[in-house]
This record gives structure tokens, sequence and C-alpha cells, in this order.
């Protein structure tokens, strides 16, 4: 089994900055052979993905609405992933996840481990 637990969530005004992480545990996760994705729900909107993070690193992916603000990176040693957001708009407004699978995609479909969220509120 692969527990998660994404933190970091909050209130922040219009143009500021929030860094979530995601911590990983159980024994069954490997950075090695597993791809962890960063989605967001905003009310009334469905499940999108924001970020993903592939095996040992190779490779990130971002889309359009982040592309440029976000960034995600990995802290093998504390089986950590982070989601640094920078110039929030209120359109970020959101429960923000983390979800690790051995193979790599952009739909919440293809996740199999997921943890609870965190809020992050952007005010204007």
């Amino acid at each position: 089994e692969v527990q998660l637990q994404a933190s970091g969530g909050g209130l922040v005004q219009a143009g500021g900055s929030l860094r979530l992480s995601c911590q990983i545990s159980g024994s069954g996760f490997n950075f090695d052979d597993h791809v962890i994705g960063w989605f967001r729900q905003a009310p009334g909107k469905e499940r999108e993905v924001s970020s993903c993070i592939s095996s040992s690193d190779r490779s990130t992916f971002y889309t359009d609405n982040v592309k440029g603000r976000f960034t995600i990176s990995s802290d093998h040693a504390k089986r950590t992933v982070y989601l640094q957001m920078n110039s929030l708009t209120p359109d970020d407004t959101a429960v923000y996840y983390c979800a690790a699978d051995r193979s790599f995609g952009v739909t919440p479909g293809e996740y199999h481990y997921w943890g609870q969220g965190t809020l992050v509120t952007v005010s204007s």
C-alpha cells in the first residue's frame, strides 16, 4: 500500500505564493517506478491535472493554465513531492490532491493512490 498526505494549503492573496507538500509513506512506494501527480478540483468543476513528475524525475508535465507559475519537485530522502505555486489567482482556488501510480498519466482515473487533499483559497 501507498499512502499520501497533502499539506500546505491555506488562504493567500492574489499574486502571492504557496508551497504544497505531498508526504508519501508505505513500503510499496519507490520514486524509481512511480509517478506523482498534483490534481485540483474547484467548486462546480471537474477534477483536473495541474502537474506530474515521472519516475526517477525524468520529466515533468504542466497544464497550460499553470505552466510558468507552478513548479513540481521532489526530495527522495524525505519522500516528499512539492508544488510551488506562484502568481496565484482566484481561479486557482480549489482542493489540491496528490496521487501516485506506477505508470505515467495525466487523468485522475489513471492514478491508484490518493491523498485527502488540501484547500487553497486565493482572495482578490
